[in-house]
C-alpha cells in the first residue's frame, strides 16, 4: 500500500519517504493535490524496482476457475421480451 505526501511535506521529511519506500512500499507525492512521482524502492543487485507483494495478486490467482464454479440453473425468470418483433 502507498502512502501519499505532499511535496512540502516529502522534502522537509525525505528521509522518512525513502524508508517507508524500503519498508512500506511505494509512496506517492503529490502537488495541488494530484499525484506527480512515485518512490519505489530499488533492488541493491539489480538496480529494478522491488516488487511489492499485497497478496492481492495470489489472491486473484486462486480464486476458482469459470469450470470449476457449480451455477445452479435460473428458475421462476420469464425470458426478456425479443425487442423488434
Amino acid at each position: 500500500m502507498s502512502d501519499v505526501w505532499q511535496v512540502q511535506e516529502a522534502k522537509n521529511r525525505f528521509s522518512e519517504v525513502i524508508e517507508r519506500a524500503l519498508r512500506d512500499g511505494p509512496q506517492v507525492v503529490t502537488r495541488h493535490g494530484r499525484p506527480v512521482v512515485q518512490v519505489v524502492a530499488l533492488d541493491p543487485a539489480t538496480g529494478e524496482p522491488v516488487r511489492t507483494d499485497d497478496g492481492f495478486l495470489q489472491h486473484l490467482l486462486d480464486m476458482p476457475k469459470v469450470e470449476e464454479l457449480e451455477i445452479p440453473p435460473r428458475r421462476g425468470r420469464r425470458a426478456p421480451p425479443v425487442l423488434g418483433s
